[in-house]
């Protein structure tokens, strides 16, 4: 089904992205489906007989958007035609991803900082195990999936809004990367309503890192949300425009950080098959405990393929850019204003992806940078157990702290089939201030000690300016 909750036909293009809310095939956003065959056959009964004229018909199927061309090159899209795990009104998913990530500052606890995505120095590990699907019938929608492995612990350490009152909200989601229901109304391309814990595409790249072009995405993606909590509308005024305001709880927050909500708005537009362009705008009060503070951000992408040709040795080529801009304002701490000359944020990516042999083999290149004067979009090293809620003297996110950083990514990819890819890829990180994990490492001698991101008599992080690493990945959907 697509991510307008609807079935289609599987003769269309496939197309997966999720931010696109588009197809049953996209990735993480919304939908589930019918099969066409078996619920129409299911429904008729014995063909031998003919239908009765108070039959029920369970769907009827409306113009897929963006269904005019394959949007499967688009970061963010890439997945199977074939549902293996198709079962009536629910299309079941599964996600593994195990990564090797090899640290050249050796840190000597093993704990790599300042990424979203890769977190341990030279172990095998378990970033998610996601396990759920799509449900559809007669129009109303569901999604679940769950995120085992490293995602449980470290999305929601970066989420403050928990320090806001009880219930531990945290733990109650610490499981889920996405949970949402909702209804499809057939009017214009379709009209989507859904409430739950959606993923944003904000930064362009998806939370899977299945579906990417790369593991580690450069800051923009890395550094904003990756999923809301809250209510969205989803209009498709056409097949080849999508508009979806979202009133949600904030910034990538399981709750509110002060007493108002977060407005945002994604617009996609798509006029042709080898053109994609993504903007998404955001407007929220996001500083625990300064309900005057206002943060404003947008985020806004252009995607090309400008090459395409199946049967050559090159197969496919496409690019990639993207541009955030936003800054604080407000009140503050102690009566100190903030503005947004004081704390902003500037940052882009760019990347160049060409497929191989079939697309069965791809290579990325790209990065980008920052620079966000009071780091309030920079995440904080977890020096001594810190979290959001609790920061650390080690490493301070105060007004007037500068930060400025840029990476480079080289990516392969082996695509033996289009369930799996094993990904091998190089990154070099740089920031202006010390910030990566070095030789010393980040833990305290003996482990953590007192209160998460606490002084240690006698201790000293090492961060360093530098880091270079290796990844290499088996990445699973089915």
């Amino acid at each position: 089904m697509n991510n307008l909750g609807l079935p289609f036909d599987g003769s269309r293009a496939p197309m997966h992205n999720p931010s696109s809310t588009c197809l049953r095939y996209s990735l993480g956003l919304f939908a589930v489906t019918l099969s066409p065959t078996a619920w129409a056959e299911a429904e008729q009964g014995d063909k031998s007989q003919e239908a009765s004229p108070k039959s029920e018909v369970l769907y009827s199927e409306p113009a897929a958007p963006f269904a005019f061309a394959d949007f499967s090159w688009v970061p963010g899209n890439y997945g199977a035609i074939e549902k293996p795990l198709t079962f009536g009104p629910f299309v079941g998913e599964l996600r593994v991803d195990v990564a090797y990530h090899y640290s050249y500052n050796h840190p000597k606890d093993d704990t790599i900082s300042g990424s979203t995505e890769v977190f341990r120095h030279g172990e095998f590990q378990l970033t998610q195990l996601g396990i759920g699907g799509d449900f559809y019938w007669k129009g109303v929608q569901a999604r679940l999936m769950t995120q085992f492995g490293l995602y449980s612990q470290t999305t929601p350490r970066n989420d403050a809004s928990p320090a806001r009152g009880q219930w531990n909200l945290a733990n109650a989601f610490r499981y889920i990367s996405e949970a949402w229901g909702g209804y499809h109304i057939d009017v214009l391309n379709g009209i989507n309503i859904q409430a739950g814990i959606f993923l944003s595409y904000v930064g362009l790249w998806s939370y899977y890192q299945f579906d990417n072009w790369t593991y580690q995405p450069s800051y923009v993606s890395s550094n904003t949300p990756w999923f809301f909590e809250g209510v969205r509308i989803q209009l498709f005024t056409s097949d080849k425009l999508k508009i979806e305001p979202w009133l949600i709880n904030g910034w990538q927050a399981y709750g509110r950080f002060n007493d108002a909500l977060g407005l945002g708005l994604q617009i996609l537009w798509r006029p042709t098959g080898w053109l994609s362009v993504l903007g998404n705008q955001y407007f929220g009060a996001d500083t625990l405990g300064v309900p005057d503070r206002r943060r404003i951000h947008t985020d806004d992408s252009v995607m090309v393929k400008y090459y395409d040709n199946r049967s050559a040795i090159v197969s496919k080529a496409a690019a990639s850019l993207t541009l955030d801009a936003g800054c604080e304002y407000g009140g503050g701490a102690a009566g100190q204003y903030v503005s947004c000359g004081d704390q902003y944020f500037l940052g882009f990516m760019a990347y160049n992806r060409l497929w191989f042999l079939e697309d069965h083999f791809a290579f990325t290149f790209g990065g980008g940078a920052i620079i966000n004067p009071g780091r309030y979009l920079v995440l904080l090293p977890p020096i001594n157990g810190a979290t959001a809620i609790s920061g650390t003297p080690y490493f301070t996110e105060n007004p007037g702290d500068q930060f400025k950083a840029w990476d480079m990514q080289l990516t392969f990819d082996y695509m033996p089939q289009p369930f799996v890819t094993f990904r091998f890829e190089f990154n070099h990180r740089y920031a202006n201030v010390p910030y990566w994990s070095g030789r010393g490492g980040i833990t305290p001698p003996g482990g953590n000690q007192g209160d998460p991101g606490s002084l240690v008599p006698g201790f000293s992080p090492d961060l360093v300016k530098n880091e270079n690493r290796l990844t290499a990945a088996l990445l699973v959907k089915l």
